[in-house]
């Protein structure tokens, strides 16, 4: 049967990779819903080739240049949506059973929560929704009965795993990274290290700000926050472990020290195809892992010198309530300035410690959806009032 899905940052990284599996399984998916930022070009020849029932566009100025570049299809219009309230329709509009959620950080969170609340099942591709929202978004899922599947890379592959294992089996999980840009960089580099330097991640092809997350190792820091709350285990049952050739995209320890690991070239359509597919296994004809091409696999302990924000997401993790909300929106906010170069590198976990650090006496231990909203703003305000006192060079 073809499963009919909506997708949540269409024109994006993870929206542009779902949209490759559908091109290439027209039989297993149907394209229901589509939402965009602002990339009017990409969008129309998505609408073109998908023929959405609905289309969102988050940039409102934007929708009359969609529409004209739209404009040959006499044969079919969509329905459309703008702005953040447009992004919302998409997410519960119709009978899509699952909405791929590949919307950039903690934007997510709310359109992920209006699926939910319609009953769709989500194909978790934004970690940040989980991060920020657990207190709120699991409750929710539990009410409604529906699937959250992981849909990242690292995630996955625990789930992958987990597959067969007995309730209590779960003794660990180990997750992999790369190292980012800076892996093989000392660490006296790093106060000189430009934005283009941050960008040239050496296995995986994504976004800036995923991208930039690597280079801190922040993305391995809020996978361990949204491992605990996807699987159930405390922080000192989550490890991270630098694994340069991303071949092993995350491992699991069950209790007789037995571990499971799952293999794959670095693509992040397999990852995406199961979250869509499972329990079923699709036949793709993407190239085959070869171990004796992949070669040698090697693994090191992080240096906790060139990554400090790994170890402020393992803090803000145990702290819970809102904190890992406060954690994930200062370090999009910093990312953002350094971005923009109006910060270095370094500044990024600075600023982020100094957020954390005044926000411990605001947190409370169960956030209502109000509340992680609320610190959601005030750590981005933070972050920008803070940034004016920090050096932007080294």
């Amino acid at each position: 049967m073809v499963k009919r899905i909506s997708i949540l940052g269409s024109t994006g990284s993870i929206g542009t990779q779902t949209l490759d599996i559908v091109t290439h399984h027209p039989d297993a998916f149907q394209v229901v819903g589509l939402a965009a930022g602002g990339n009017v070009e990409l969008l129309a020849q998505q609408v073109a080739e998908f023929r959405p029932e609905i289309v969102a566009i988050r940039r409102e100025e934007k929708l009359a240049d969609l529409k004209v570049a739209v404009a040959d299809l006499t044969d079919y219009q969509p329905q459309y949506a703008v702005g953040e309230g447009g992004v919302v329709e998409v997410a519960r509009y119709g009978d899509a059973e699952s909405v791929v959620t590949g919307i950039v950080g903690c934007a997510g969170l709310l359109p992920t929560m209006a699926a939910i609340a319609a009953g769709k099942d989500i194909a978790l591709a934004n970690k940040e929704t989980l991060i920020a929202g657990a207190p709120v978004v699991l409750p929710l899922v539990e009410k409604m009965g529906v699937k959250l599947l992981p849909a990242d890379s690292e995630h996955s592959a625990i789930f992958q795993c987990l597959q067969g294992v007995p309730e209590g089996g779960l003794r660990r999980i180990i997750l992999t990274a790369s190292g980012g840009a800076f892996r093989d960089l000392p660490v006296e580099r790093l106060p000189f290290v430009t934005v283009q330097d941050a960008l040239k991640h050496p296995n995986w092809a994504m976004g800036q700000k995923i991208t930039i997350d690597s280079a801190t190792l922040m993305n391995k820091g809020l996978e361990v926050i949204e491992a605990h709350y996807l699987f159930g285990l405390d922080y000192d049952h989550i490890d991270i472990v630098i694994h340069p050739q991303s071949i092993i995209h995350s491992l699991i320890e069950v209790q007789d020290t037995s571990v499971l690991a799952q293999l794959g070239w670095p693509d992040m359509r397999l990852p995406l195809l199961y979250a869509l597919s499972w329990p079923e296994r699709i036949y793709t004809d993407w190239e085959p892992l070869d171990l004796v091409k992949a070669g040698s696999l090697s693994f090191r302990e992080p240096d906790h010198d060139k990554y400090p924000c790994m170890m402020l997401a393992y803090a803000a993790g145990r702290a819970g309530g809102a904190m890992p909300a406060v954690l994930n929106a200062a370090n999009e906010q910093a990312v953002a300035l350094f971005l923009q170069e109006k910060i270095t590198f370094l500044d990024i976990p600075r600023l982020i410690e100094k957020t954390c650090d005044l926000y411990v006496g605001q947190n409370t231990a169960s956030p209502d959806l109000e509340t992680i909203l609320a610190a959601d703003q005030w750590a981005r305000r933070t972050v920008l009032e803070s940034s004016a006192c920090v050096a932007t060079r080294p």
